[in-house]
């Protein structure tokens, strides 16, 4: 069965977005950049939630026209390439071929988990990763915590009752700058 991967970048505090949903304090240096494109080797399919679809296909289709960053040049033509799945309640469709589910989202994820096929990466967000981990579909949590402290924002995590136990796969350091923590559910 293949694996559901989380990739998402954090504070140090904790949050993916500053208070007043900032985004620009990530840095991919060619290290991260780098490892960023080996977990893009082993997977063939992005799964989104509908906010980060909207962000994410807003500007990857066109990436080259607006950006010089090597980072972005590299995985512009590697996301349009890849098959992606949004998790929508409101979406119908999505544009860039993608395929819209989620309104059965346990069995519907489990049927992509069940698919022939290299692992599915969920990028970003936390509202879709906070649902699937309720639900025991995410296999590995690949979290990149960046030496920024927000002060306040989005939490990857949010608050709730029930305690997941994980398993430290690996950490690194990439850059001398940014620390990737990769946790497994325990026992998978």
């Amino acid at each position: 069965m293949r694996k559901i991967l989380y990739m998402v970048h954090q504070s140090l505090d904790g949050y993916i977005e500053g208070p007043n949903g900032e985004f620009d304090w990530p840095v991919m240096g060619p290290e991260l950049s780098d490892f960023g494109q080996t977990v893009n080797d082993g997977v063939d399919t992005f799964l989104y939630g509908r906010v980060v679809w909207e962000m994410m296909s807003g500007y990857w289709p066109i990436a080259e026209t607006i950006s010089t960053d090597p980072h972005d040049l590299r995985f512009a033509p590697i996301w349009r390439a890849t098959r992606k799945v949004v998790v929508s309640n409101t979406l119908d469709r999505a544009e860039w071929g993608a395929q819209v589910i989620g309104r059965n989202l346990a069995e519907d994820i489990t049927a992509l988990k069940h698919e022939p096929g290299k692992d599915i990466l969920l990028s970003g967000g936390s509202g879709l990763a906070n649902t699937l981990t309720g639900l025991g579909l995410i296999d590995e949590y690949l979290i990149f915590v960046h030496p920024v402290i927000l002060g306040g924002g989005k939490p990857v995590f949010r608050p709730g009752d029930t305690r997941y136990a994980l398993d430290l796969v690996d950490s690194r350091t990439f850059d001398g700058r940014t620390v990737m923590l990769r946790h497994a559910r325990a026992g998978a």
